[in-house]
């Protein structure tokens, strides 16, 4: 596989999008391409990259971005884009899952970032992405 897959992460603060760029790295799984790390600050950002039509193969989105949440913004990409990339929101709670499961992300991971947990999370939707367009 030589072409590279893309990861779009969301979050107000650089030292959260750092973090998951280093967890990543450049290859989530050895049966998987490199991917390509977008990150995006703001919610107008995150929009105007969808708006793009660039072809995610996961979407990273921090649940404790502010003003604009992680939760509210998985929910409002999911109800208004056709073929949505997943989405796996960053939870500091536990408690928080509830409010991933109605936003419709796909998977939660740990804040603070595990290196191991979020790769292995990444590579299985990253899969699961390219299996459905695939189809």
């Amino acid at each position: 596989m030589s072409e590279s897959v893309k990861v779009l992460v969301f979050s107000d603060d650089r030292t959260v999008r750092e973090s998951v760029r280093l967890a990543l790295g450049r290859k989530v799984a050895s049966d998987l391409p490199d991917i390509e790390v977008l990150e995006v600050a703001t919610q107008g950002a995150l929009l105007r990259t969808l708006d793009a039509g660039t072809d995610y193969a996961l979407m990273i989105f921090d649940g404790n971005a502010q003003p604009s949440g992680g939760f509210g913004l998985a929910h409002q990409v999911k109800e208004e884009y056709a073929d949505c990339p997943p989405v796996l929101l960053l939870v500091t709670r536990e408690a928080d899952a509830w409010l991933a499961s109605w936003s419709r992300a796909e998977a939660v991971a740990p804040f603070p970032i595990d290196p191991v947990t979020l790769p292995q999370q990444a590579a299985f939707l990253i899969r699961a992405r390219l299996a459905a367009v695939a189809e």
